[in-house]
């Protein structure tokens, strides 16, 4: 019973993991390439968007597919294997949704003080990402540079 626990922990930290190496690389090779007509929405409008969606948005469809397959796939044929991987992409999701929608972009009418420095830095570095509107010289983040 504690190694099940402890695999099924390892692996949605794993599945965590993954999702972020994954979202980076479509960030550069998908977002900033051919898909930048729906990215591009995110940067124009990342600080006085009026609506509460993005043309960006769309991309949640992509990411959270997998999850929703992999929990449905697990749990009607009681692979918990499978069903751990898609609880970890789910709960990169959820921690992507807090960091980035609510804490950096305050989304949703969420307006949230960051105390931490470590945060302040990010949102920092993240906002610097956005401070250019053109897909090619979007890639640098101040602290890494994915050229």
């Amino acid at each position: 019973m504690i190694i099940n626990c402890f695999l099924y922990i390892t692996i949605i930290l794993l599945s965590i993991l993954f999702m972020e190496i994954i979202a980076i690389f479509t960030h550069k090779y998908i977002m900033h390439g051919p898909g930048w007509f729906l990215h591009k929405s995110h940067h124009i409008n990342y600080l006085n968007n009026k609506n509460k969606y993005e043309l960006n948005d769309i991309y949640f469809i992509f990411f959270s597919s997998p999850s929703i397959i992999c929990i449905m796939y697990g749990f009607y044929n009681n692979n918990y294997i499978i069903l751990t991987i898609g609880i970890g992409i789910l709960i990169y999701g959820l921690i992507y949704i807090f960091l980035h929608d609510l804490m950096v972009h305050q989304r949703f009418g969420v307006k949230m003080k960051i105390q931490n420095s470590y945060f302040k830095k990010i949102k920092k570095a993240h906002l610097k990402h956005h401070s250019t509107k053109h897909k090619d010289g979007a890639t640098n983040f101040g602290f890494i540079t994915y050229k």
